[in-house]
C-alpha cells in the first residue's frame, strides 16, 4: 500500500528508494499511479509493477497503456470502496457489504444481498505486507500528523499494513506532538524516519487570472 491522493501526500522518499532497489514483480495498491515522470510512475516505467490495484488511472499514459495492452494487472476499485476495503482491514473487518459497483463488472462473481430493500455486494478487506506512508509530522515513537489532503488514504494505509513504514517532513521527539492533533497512533506504525527533498508536485496546476 502506498498512501496519498493523486501527488498528494506520496511517499516521494521511499518510492525512490523502491525504484534505486530495482524490485521487481509488486502489486501496489493505491488511489492511482501518479503521473509518468513522477511518483509511482517511475516504477511503472521500470516494469517494477506486476499489478495495480487503485481507483483512478489518472494523468498517467504509461499506465493506460500497460493497461490497455494487458502488460498490468489493473483492478480498479470505487474510489470509496478502495477507502473503505483499507479501513476495514486495519479495524479488523473481513469483509463488507456495499452498494457501490452493483449492476457493473465489479460486482461480477461477487455475493449480492439486499439491504433496505437495496442490492449489495459483498466487498473484502485489503491487507498489505507493507504500508508505506508519509506524515507531515511523526515522532519516534510513530505517532503522526498529517496535513490537507494527505489524510484521504494515509491513515486508513497506515493501519491496515503488516510492517508500516512512515516518512515524515519533520520528525521530533515524543510528547513534542499534541495527543489531540495525532491522526495515526504509534501502534500502527513498525518504521519511521525524516524525509528530505520534498517536491511535492501539483498534478493540475489552476490559477486565477483575475486580478
Amino acid at each position: 500500500m502506498l498512501g496519498g491522493f493523486g501527488l498528494c501526500g506520496i511517499p516521494e522518499n521511499c518510492i525512490q528508494a523502491l525504484v534505486d532497489m530495482k524490485i521487481n514483480g509488486l502489486t501496489c495498491i493505491s488511489n492511482n499511479a501518479g503521473v509518468d515522470d513522477f511518483g509511482l510512475g517511475y516504477l511503472l516505467q521500470n516494469k517494477q509493477i506486476k499489478k495495480m490495484i487503485s481507483s483512478y488511472v489518472g494523468e498517467n499514459e504509461e499506465f493506460e497503456r500497460q493497461m490497455l495492452s494487458g502488460e498490468l494487472e489493473v483492478d480498479l476499485i470505487p474510489q470509496g470502496s478502495l477507502a473503505e476495503r483499507c479501513r476495514a482491514a486495519g479495524a479488523g473487518i473481513p469483509a463488507f457489504f456495499t452498494p457501490a459497483g452493483f449492476g457493473t463488472e465489479i460486482s461480477t462473481g461477487k455475493e449480492v444481498r439486499n439491504f433496505n430493500g437495496e442490492p449489495h455486494i459483498l466487498e473484502t478487506a485489503l491487507n498489505a505486507d507493507f504500508a508505506i506512508v508519509k506524515a507531515w509530522k511523526g515522532d519516534t515513537a510513530g505517532n503522526l500528523i498529517y496535513k490537507g489532503t494527505a489524510r484521504n488514504f494515509n491513515p486508513l494505509m497506515a493501519m491496515a499494513g503488516k510492517i508500516t513504514i512512515a516518512e515524515v517532513e519533520e520528525l521530533v521527539s515524543p510528547g513534542e506532538l499534541d495527543p489531540n492533533q495525532i491522526h495515526t497512533p504509534g501502534i500502527f506504525v513498525q518504521r519511521i524516519f525524516e524525509g528530505s527533498n520534498y517536491e511535492k508536485r501539483i498534478e493540475q496546476r489552476t490559477i486565477n487570472e483575475n486580478k
